[in-house]
C-alpha cells in the first residue's frame, strides 16, 4: 500500500487588512484545505492541488507575507488515519449543514401543500432552491477526497427532495385549469 502524502502549506500574512487574510482562508478551505492550526493547512498530493498552493504561495508573497510549501508524509498509520479523519470531519460538517437545508426544503414543500399553493411561480422557487442545494452537493463532493460518513446519507436525502419536488411539480400541473380534462 502506498503512503499517503500531503501537501503543507505554512503562511504568514500581515494582519491589515483583514479582508485580505479572510479571502486566504476561504480560498484554502474552498480547495479542500484542513487546517492543523492558524496557518497550516493540508492537501491531498495532486497536480491541481499542487498547481492552486504555488499560485497562493505567489499571492501570499503579494500581500507581503511568507510561505512554504512542503511535501509531507505521515510517521505512521495512526498519524495517516488522524489526518483523513479530519478531512472527513470537515466534509461531514459541510454534509451535516446540506442536511439541514435539505429538512427547509422539506419543510417548505410541505407549507405549500398544507397552504394550497399550487402555482408554477411557486414551483419555480422551489426548483431553484432544489438546483442551489444540488450544486452545493456537487461542490462539498469534489472536496470529499476520503468519503466523509454523512456523504450517502446526503445523496439519499438530496434524491428524496428531487422525489418530493417532481410529486409536487405534478400536483401544480394537475391543479392549473388549462390542463384539466374537459375544459378549454
Amino acid at each position: 500500500m502506498a503512503t499517503e502524502t500531503w501537501l503543507l502549506l505554512t503562511y504568514k500574512v500581515p494582519a491589515d487588512p483583514p479582508r485580505r487574510r479572510v479571502a486566504l482562508w476561504r480560498k484554502l478551505k474552498g480547495l479542500g484545505a484542513v487546517y492543523l492550526q492558524n496557518g497550516v493547512c493540508l492537501l491531498p498530493q495532486t497536480d491541481e492541488h499542487r498547481r492552486a498552493l504555488k499560485i497562493t504561495e505567489n499571492e501570499i508573497a503579494g500581500m507581503g507575507g511568507e510561505s512554504v510549501l512542503l511535501e509531507s508524509a505521515p510517521l505512521d498509520k495512526a498519524q495517516t488515519d488522524k489526518v483523513i479523519a479530519r478531512f472527513k470531519a470537515d466534509r461531514d460538517e459541510e454534509y451535516r449543514e446540506l442536511l439541514g437545508r435539505c429538512g427547509d426544503f422539506e419543510a417548505e414543500i410541505a407549507r405549500e401543500r398544507a397552504a394550497n399553493h399550487f402555482t408554477y411561480a411557486e414551483l419555480e422557487e422551489n426548483d431553484i432552491d432544489l438546483k442551489k442545494l444540488k450544486s452545493w452537493f456537487e461542490k462539498i463532493r469534489k472536496l470529499d477526497f476520503y468519503g466523509a460518513a454523512l456523504a450517502e446519507e446526503a445523496a439519499a436525502r438530496l434524491a428524496g427532495c428531487e422525489a418530493l419536488l417532481e410529486t409536487y411539480a405534478q400536483d401544480v400541473f394537475a391543479a392549473q385549469d388549462e390542463n384539466r380534462p374537459g375544459l378549454s
